[in-house]
């Protein structure tokens, strides 16, 4: 989403030039950017949305305005609402058991089990 130019929030961040608000932002519209092209793709409107979240059409509007800090608690319930992750968060770790078990009694020999190695995974 792109605001017009001398809007409020360029405005903003022209004269506190501060990264981190800059990088929120950005962040921000890119969601707002990807719920409003995932309403389109489904024919919702975003009255229609606004009943799915249990929240009134006013302030769905002023949430996908672009210029409203969203919060964690908010995006999530657009994802629950919407079925689909707006933020995609891969785990950093990935472990591997490299190993075999022999014999009978596997079920106790997993239990007894210990991690003695963890790899992580480079990539």
């Amino acid at each position: 989403m792109k605001f017009p130019d001398k809007n409020i929030i360029d405005n903003w961040l022209q004269e506190n030039g501060d990264p981190a608000i800059e990088k929120m932002v950005e962040k921000n519209l890119a969601i707002v950017e990807k719920i409003n092209f995932l309403l389109n793709e489904r024919n919702l409107t975003r009255t229609e949305f606004a009943k799915k979240l249990g929240k009134s059409p006013s302030e769905v509007s002023k949430w996908l305005s672009g210029s409203h800090n969203l919060t964690l608690k908010s995006i999530t319930k657009m994802e629950v609402a919407l079925e689909t992750d707006l933020i995609n968060i891969e785990a950093q770790y990935k472990y591997v058991y490299l190993g075999s078990v022999k014999g009978d009694g596997l079920e106790e020999k997993i239990n007894d089990y210990e991690e003695t190695t963890i790899y992580q995974d480079a990539s």
